[in-house]
């Protein structure tokens, strides 16, 4: 297996250690895109990457990140000790998507994109710099064409114009009300929340 391009978005002006995203293609046909290369205190390195872990709350088993205090969906207030903690008591709270499992492929990719990353630091001080991480990579890998026959090519319909009038609405429109003129403050959003 071999790394056959790397392509990096330097971010500027990021207030955090975060410094590039990159993808990288494994023998021209098999790509991982947003690893990221991080500041560390011992130089850049790279992570993989990873999504938020979730957990359902316990009154509605809706899914919120570990870090929530109140539920997206109810409202509950969140137990707060929900994140697994690895040996130095750090909370885990992301799950790598994609990752080397053993220590020289993981060498490898890191070898490769931060020499790559320190190529498009320099490429990025020429003038007309542009980055090609948002460049599509070749479309016609992705098409997929299903022969005339297959159940799998989807149905085409025809669509029927639009009828010239409309049909009637199902209700007739709510008659017009007026505000009583001993009321004439301006009703705003909340008003009347608490009146008698």
């Amino acid at each position: 297996m071999e790394i056959t391009e790397v392509r990096n978005k330097l971010m500027e002006d990021s207030d955090d250690r975060l410094r590039a995203f990159c993808s990288i293609t494994f023998d021209n046909s098999f790509v991982v895109r947003d690893l990221k290369i991080i500041d560390g205190t011992s130089g850049p390195f790279v992570a993989m990457p990873s999504r938020k872990l979730t957990g359902h709350c316990p009154k509605c088993h809706a899914k919120n990140h570990l870090r929530a205090r109140y539920c997206n969906q109810c409202g509950h207030a969140q137990p707060q000790e929900r994140a697994v903690r690895d040996p130095e008591g750090r909370a885990k709270l992301y799950a790598d998507i994609a990752h080397p499992i053993n220590s020289a492929c993981r060498e490898m990719i890191q070898t490769r994109v931060i020499a790559e990353y320190k190529s498009e630091l320099e490429r990025a001080k020429e003038p007309g710099y542009a980055s090609r991480y948002d460049e599509d990579y070749d479309e016609d890998d992705f098409d997929v064409e299903f022969p005339p026959e297959s159940p799998e090519r989807p149905a085409t319909t025809q669509i029927q114009p639009a009828e010239s009038t409309p049909p009637p609405p199902h209700h007739p429109p709510a008659p017009q009300t007026t505000t009583p003129s001993s009321q004439t403050h301006r009703r705003e959003f909340g008003a009347g929340i608490f009146d008698d």
